[in-house]
């Protein structure tokens, strides 16, 4: 398996990190070694708000990073600002993660949206489960930060009978929350996380 079967290339639009040839190398040989390639196409758009699922493992923690790490991508997400202390709090940064204050007069939807709109670009990622466990319901904080940045939802799936991190289509939102959220949830369908499959829309 070469490296331009295991990850994809990155449009021009797409935030990229300072080059860092052992980052890379480093990325792309975790997902070789453990099997994985990438399938999709980025989209070539400056800001979105990037959901992985089926999120049903730590392992996927670990395949995501090294995909990030094996692509050069400078994609952010939110920890609480509790986490930020030394050594670990310039260890999260160099991962992309962006301390939050939960308690903060401004919410987290608030606070997440400033960010996207104060940059040139964004990606923001997140599990819109919320959690490895079965859940009834996803939780609904991407849309709304996405509604809020008026930014498309582009979604990314763990698929582990294949071993494929695959990248879908982006999704332009409306104005009914639930109606998206089933929508995306419907195109999930095919992929199956390491325990789980996605949960289904009830509508």
């Amino acid at each position: 398996m070469t490296d331009t079967d295991v990850v994809l290339p990155l449009p021009p639009n797409a935030p990229r990190v300072k080059p860092n040839a052992f980052g890379r190398w480093l990325g792309r040989s975790i997902l070789r070694l453990g099997g994985w390639r990438m399938a999709g196409a980025f989209p070539d758009i400056p800001k979105l708000v990037l959901i992985g699922a089926p999120h049903s493992s730590n392992w996927d923690g670990i395949w995501g990073f090294a995909a990030k790490l094996a692509l050069g991508l400078d994609i952010k997400i939110l920890g609480k600002h509790q986490l930020f202390w030394w050594p670990l709090g310039p260890i999260l940064r160099r991962m992309g993660v962006i301390a939050v204050d939960r308690n903060a007069p401004q919410g987290v939807v608030e606070q997440a949206a400033a960010l996207i709109h104060s940059r040139d670009k964004f990606w923001y990622g997140l599990a819109p489960e919320g959690t490895r466990k079965y859940v009834e319901r996803w939780k609904t904080g991407f849309w709304k930060i996405a509604k809020a940045a008026d930014v498309p939802v582009l979604p990314a799936y763990f698929h582990y009978p294949e071993k494929i991190i695959g990248i879908g289509p982006p999704f332009e939102l409306g104005d009914n929350m639930a109606a998206d959220i089933a929508r995306i949830q419907r195109w999930y369908a095919p992929w199956r996380g390491k325990n789980r499959n996605v949960v289904q829309p009830s509508a």
